[in-house]
């Protein structure tokens, strides 16, 4: 943090990010109409920065030039400057990235944004070094002459502005329009070109995890019986436990590696990552029951819940990347470090077994990885005995800075993750902890007309939701219901699915605008289907909307995902392997999947044990539904729920697909052969 000794503006913000630049120099204004009238009034253009509060080269951005006097001097003079955390305003962040994409062919952040003072963009890029270095100009240089531009040829800004809007405004698609089985198959033939079949993962260096690609296969392969795809997922979710982007002393994945081995991470961990990445490891290891994919989703487990859950309940969004100054320090070893907390034969032992030498395999120091070594069964215990001493001994270090807002969507996924852990791993732990976070976003980020808010810090919460933290509590909710069979969460799904539909769905070409029409309007309203590092509001919406279709009944629900579908096809076709999630609820649609109500008038012994068969299935795409007297709530959401009783005072399982069902079950062996079969694909 800055040593200037006067606060500016965002010394009022909740944003953790804003906050941390509450003393620069720079005379910083947070999002608003005050900003704006500003650089009206004093005809000044904006100086518009993105960040996140674990962003490593926003925190170097920050250290080079917005503590810097002359940099200050030059904003302050010249600009007016605004502030605003991504995570806070993903709506402000999208536009003006996608303007940013468009301008350079690239993004990320920081997120550098000049502009009129009606919100127009003119240039946009992403970190700038203070002064110009290896043919990068630094933003000294931008400044001025942004300055002289903005003084003696304002046409060509406030032009440029307009065409940037202009084209922005208008939805890029192509010709093609393919097929449901053509975009499923165009995706899976270019993760098949481009797999690393040396490391795993897709292409070269950077590697992001992007689990929602490994998933999109592992149901491609159920689907069409293609162990190829299986390998691939396999493969690439072996590399990465194995790699130095999971952090072999505290748990955990880092956002991404550097190198194409999965070997030096940028040490930053998000929470949506190891909610997706959790989830990813429960579908592999629910296709092939092998406990090392378990093991690496209880590891997951274990760190979200030591070190990124409030006392209250509520997940935390992020650790930084950075500890003292430096990237990764928190998490590097030397050889003698490890020699001196487990003793010459153990410390010896353990760093043969984890690529620690006197060299080190980044800038000096070592990565704990088993990129290339293999630990039989024998060293498991004994790695995890050197693991705990390690650990605590590493905790005495000077930790990263860690996020302390909660995030609606990102908890949603967390919720969905915990809530899938203790279903398919049988452990109450989890299913508890994804009702208590869902407990706090219900009771903290609800406001008293039932509108969602986004986030929430210190008691407040300011700002409405968008489409993502609707569909992703959303898709928890729907995990949390199939796990615990409690009324209230199917009901509370639907609930938010309504509101969902009032606020965001585009009534004439279909799909979900980013940001609600209760909301502040920009200068565009965008409707996002790509997934990117987490899947896109419209593809997880599309797949809700099949699910509750599926447990309801309700065919207006699968009719909207099929708009959606329809609504996105052209956008799709262009590359459809950028929209995984979105193919993945295709996938969903296209099995044809099974539903399995079990009715019984008490839960007997066979009720558990006829839950636990559905839930050790292959089956990604099985829906199911308890009914016995402490769910007669259903009857309120699922019409014909009546229908099903238990016969003979035995429990009873209806299993339906594609509109028909088949002769009731009553005997536990029968209905365990029901999920040794695969999906039938038809149409």
């Amino acid at each position: 943090m800055s040593t200037n000794k006067q606060a500016n503006r965002l010394i009022h913000e909740e944003s953790p990010y804003l906050l941390q630049h509450a003393y620069n120099p720079v005379d910083w204004f947070p999002w608003g109409k005050e900003a704006f009238a500003k650089a009206k009034t004093e005809d000044k253009p904006i100086f518009l920065s993105i960040g996140y509060s674990t962003c490593h080269w926003c925190h170097v951005m920050e250290r080079e030039s917005f503590e810097d006097g002359e940099v200050a001097d030059l904003l302050n003079r010249h600009f007016v400057s605004i502030k605003v955390d991504r995570e806070e305003r993903p709506d402000i962040d999208s536009i003006y990235m996608s303007v940013c994409q468009a301008m350079t062919g690239h993004g990320g952040w920081p997120l550098t944004v000049f502009m009129t003072p009606d919100a127009k963009p003119f240039y946009t890029g992403t970190y700038f070094p203070k002064t110009d270095r290896l043919g990068m100009p630094g933003l000294l240089t931008i400044l001025k002459r942004v300055h002289t531009l903005w003084t003696d040829r304002r046409k060509v800004l406030t032009g440029s502005a307009e065409k940037v809007v202009e084209a922005m405004g208008e939805r890029v698609t192509g010709d093609t329009i393919m097929d449901h089985d053509e975009l499923i198959t165009r995706a899976y033939e270019v993760f098949r070109m481009s797999f690393d079949n040396a490391y795993g993962g897709f292409g070269s260096s950077p590697k992001f995890p992007t689990p929602h690609n490994l998933v999109f296969l592992l149901r491609y392969w159920y689907v069409y019986k293609d162990n190829v795809a299986l390998s691939m997922a396999e493969k690439t979710l072996d590399a990465m436990y194995r790699g130095g982007i999971f952090d072999h002393i505290g748990f955990g994945f880092s956002r991404y590696s550097t190198d194409n081995k999965w070997l030096v991470p940028h040490f930053e961990k998000m929470l949506y990552d190891n909610a997706l990445l959790a989830m990813a490891y429960l579908e592999v290891y629910r296709a092939v029951r092998k406990e090392k994919y378990a093991h690496a989703a209880k590891q997951v487990f274990t760190y979200v819940l030591r070190d990124m859950t409030s006392p209250e309940g509520a997940f935390w969004p992020a650790e930084d990347a950075d500890s003292e100054g430096e990237e990764g320090k928190f998490y590097l070893w030397t050889l003698d470090e490890v020699i001196k907390v487990l003793g010459d034969k153990d410390g010896e032992r353990f760093a043969g077994l984890f690529d620690i030498t006197e060299r080190g395999n980044f800038e000096g120091k070592n990565i704990p990885n088993r990129i290339n070594i293999q630990a039989s069964e024998s060293d498991m215990e004994f790695i995890e005995r050197c693991r705990e001493r390690l650990f605590r001994y590493r905790e005495q270090r000077t930790r990263p800075f860690r996020d302390d807002k909660v995030m609606t969507s990102w908890n949603g996924l967390m919720i969905a993750a915990m809530a899938m852990g203790g279903r398919i791993l049988d452990d109450a732990r989890y299913t508890e902890a994804a009702e208590k976070a869902c407990r706090f976003i219900m009771e903290r980020l609800v406001r008293e007309d039932g509108r969602l808010m986004t986030s929430w810090r210190d008691g407040s919460a300011s700002i409405p939701a968008y489409a993502d933290d609707y569909t992703f509590l959303i898709w928890g909710l729907v995990e949390l219901y199939e796990t615990t069979y409690k009324p209230e969460y199917l009901i509370e799904a639907l609930e938010l699915n309504d509101d969902l539909l009032k606020l965001f769905w585009d009534g004439q070409d279909g799909g979900l605008f980013l940001y609600g029409d209760d909301a502040e309007k920009l200068i565009m309203r965008p409707k996002e289907v790509y997934d990117g590092a987490m899947p896109s509001a419209n593809s997880a919406a599309a797949l809700n909307f099949l699910r509750l279709s599926q447990l309801t009944g309700s065919t207006d629900l699968s009719d909207l995902a099929q708009r959606l579908f329809d609504a996105f096809n052209r956008e799709v076709s262009l590359s459809p392997h950028s929209h995984a999630f979105f193919l993945s609820a295709l996938l969903f649609f296209k099995s044809k999947p099974r539903e399995v109500i079990i009715a019984a008038d008490t839960e007997t012994e066979d009720v558990p044990r006829m839950l636990r068969i559905i839930n050790k299935s292959p089956d990604p795409f099985v829906s199911s539904i308890l009914y016995t007297d402490k769910h007669r709530e259903l009857a309120g959401v699922i019409p014909s729920i009546d229908e099903y009783r238990a016969i003979d005072g035995r429990p009873t399982a209806y299993i339906c697909r594609d509109f028909a069902c088949q002769q009731p079950i009553t005997d536990i062996q029968e209905f365990e052969k029901c999920f040794t079969q695969g999906a039938d694909v038809t149409g």
